[in-house]
């Protein structure tokens, strides 16, 4: 190796450089010194740590943040190390997946996400932890724009039904509906209670499709897409004290598989598919949703 003028310190030992940094830092995190979810020491102590500049930091931190090992780098706050994310190899279930992908997407300063779903319940409850990031100041998206579609209530819906069939009364549907609106509306809420809290700039709308999707998608800052199967199996279910037998799917446990824009040639082009494909639906047959 050349040592050059600037990997040299005052007192005429070596620097370290960034990949050295790095490669310890990672080993930290290998070992379990440094845990999913922790701050990293400020980009200060660490150039005291290691003696070197900040900049040298810097440079280490990216290359942890290319290799997906940390978040929140260059937001004004000491990073944090990344929490798990699946990997095209290994899908996990939505309800396990969703959550830390989402955490990335919002500590862009403009964040979008384009959903489509049977119900929000999973997307409503995997935004908690972005929003605790938001609230805790370590990430601060500038805009938020979460765009979303939904089966229309005015359809034959093709699950969940009963196992016996549909009849005049369809409670089935009823329960649906009301889940639907419900989850909708609070997930709107908790979004839109950013703009007081923290001034964010929030848009949540909502759309109605004709059909039933058979697939769960979410595309996140138009650089990666997850996307589920619904799974139909035959279950029971309590509604205004009656006993439903019916065909539905858990959209919670489906697997998410992951295609990123920077995973190669393949996986961008399933991306930019993906979100052609949506875009149509939205600009064309969906209808406008009413959460009532």
């Amino acid at each position: 190796m050349v040592v050059t003028q600037e990997s040299v310190a005052v007192n005429g030992s070596r620097r370290l450089s960034p990949q050295e940094i790095a490669d310890n830092l990672r080993e930290r995190i290998r070992v379990g010194d440094l845990k999913a979810g922790d701050r990293l020491p400020t980009q200060a102590e660490l150039a005291e740590e290691f003696g070197v500049e900040r900049g040298t930091v810097r440079q280490a931190l990216r290359a942890l943040q290319e290799d997906g090992l940390l978040t929140n780098v260059s937001k004004g706050s000491p990073p944090r190390i990344a929490l798990p994310a699946p990997t095209r190899d290994a899908p996990q279930p939505t309800m396990v997946s969703l959550a830390p992908r989402l955490a990335d997407a919002f500590a862009a300063p403009q964040v979008r996400v384009d959903v489509v779903c049977h119900t929000s319940e999973t997307l409503m409850v995997a935004l908690g932890e972005p929003l605790r990031l938001i609230h805790e100041g370590s990430v601060r998206p500038r805009t938020i724009d979460v765009r979303i579609l939904l089966p229309s209530r005015n359809i034959h819906l093709a699950f969940p039904v009963l196992v016996e069939g549909r009849g005049d009364d369809d409670p089935v549907h009823q329960r649906w509906l009301a889940m639907r609106n419900a989850q909708a509306q609070v997930l709107r809420n908790n979004l839109q209670a950013t703009r007081a809290t923290h001034g964010v700039d929030v848009h949540v709308t909502f759309r109605a499709l004709p059909f039933t999707p058979p697939i769960k998608l979410y595309l996140l800052n138009g650089d990666e897409a997850l996307i589920g199967y619904y799974v139909l199996t035959e279950r029971q279910e309590e509604y205004e004290s009656r006993t439903l037998d019916m065909y539905d799917a858990l959209g919670s446990q489906s697997l998410l598989f992951s295609f990123a824009q920077s995973a190669g040639q393949r996986d961008a082009a399933f991306v930019t598919e993906s979100q052609k494909w949506f875009d149509a639906l939205w600009e064309t047959i969906s209808t406008e949703l009413t959460l009532s």
